[in-house]
């Protein structure tokens, strides 16, 4: 492995979603180089791997084992609520980022919280090990008015002094729609910027990638990102507009099939990404796949 210096490589802080974006667990084919070469760059020295993830750590590190992962730097999880960073081998909670966003719940628990919506049949809590201390998470019906049912939860989360949003997704393995609610300061833009801004890792060596509707808030936003080409039709859509809308159509890249062979599914629309908003990385990635 070359050292920074030689592969002209500037550090970057490297945040990839998992489900669908890293782990290719969507209906999508991979590219069979894309994981080791994926893993050969982020055991480069000047790449900075941070997890960003609805998965809260236990199954994110399981995750890692199963999918063979590298170990990141970082974890986001459970949709941006909390950050951990790895120390000695061991998993450090970020306290200072839970007191960041802590307050938006008024004091309310997850227990709170559920209660005061348990009489809402268009949404029933997912398991146990899909919540997290500041994320209530449901499985919707898909044939629900979603305005009016976001209206319904937030009004009623704030008459109960919570300050919430609502992050939709949808699982396309089990045909489920996914609604998380979590503190309003709260998402996975928020979180890399708090991240970037406590690691002083410039915005313009940042870079992410996703691929669902959980991951359209920086999609659309200042930070440069991937949308891998597996990504639903309109995902795609609503981030080009998202994008166009803010002017920042040029930190948003689409993967498509080509880069090195590959064909831009999950790590492979991941690694074309970074090639294109670093470009002296292609050569060396092409020289590390031929190797």
């Amino acid at each position: 492995m070359m050292n920074a210096t030689e592969a002209n490589i500037p550090t970057v802080l490297l945040c990839c979603d998992l489900d669908r974006t890293l782990i290719p667990n969507g209906s999508q084919t991979e590219s069979a180089q894309a994981r080791p070469l994926f893993r050969e760059l982020c055991a480069h020295p000047a790449v900075h791997l941070a997890l960003v993830s609805g998965r809260h750590l236990q199954l994110v590190t399981a995750a890692i084992e199963q999918w063979q992962l590298p170990v990141p730097n970082f974890i986001i999880g459970d949709v941006g609520t909390s950050i951990y960073t790895r120390e000695e081998g061991h998993w450090r909670h970020w306290d200072h980022w839970s007191a960041e966003i802590g307050p938006d719940w008024g004091g309310m628990t997850h227990q709170d919280i559920t209660t005061e919506l348990a009489d809402i049949s268009a949404i029933i809590l997912q398991p146990a090990e899909q919540q997290g201390l500041f994320k209530v998470s449901y499985q919707v019906d898909m044939g629900i008015n979603r305005d009016i049912l976001e209206a319904e939860l937030l009004r009623r989360l704030w008459g109960v002094g919570v300050n919430a949003r609502t992050v939709w997704s949808f699982d396309e393995i089990t045909d489920t729609g996914l609604l998380d609610i979590l503190p309003s300061s709260a998402s996975k833009l928020h979180a890399i910027e708090f991240l970037g801004q406590q690691c002083a890792y410039p915005q313009e060596r940042t870079i992410f990638a996703g691929d669902s509707g959980n991951d359209l808030e920086v999609l659309g936003s200042h930070i440069r990102s991937v949308l891998v080409a597996n990504a639903y039709q309109e995902v795609q859509e609503e981030a080009i507009r998202m994008a166009a809308a803010s002017d920042l159509a040029d930190t948003l890249y689409i993967a498509h099939e080509g880069f090195l062979g590959m064909n831009g599914n999950y790590s492979a629309g991941v690694l074309e990404g970074v090639a294109h908003y670093l470009p002296e990385t292609a050569a060396w990635m092409k020289l590390t796949a031929c190797s």
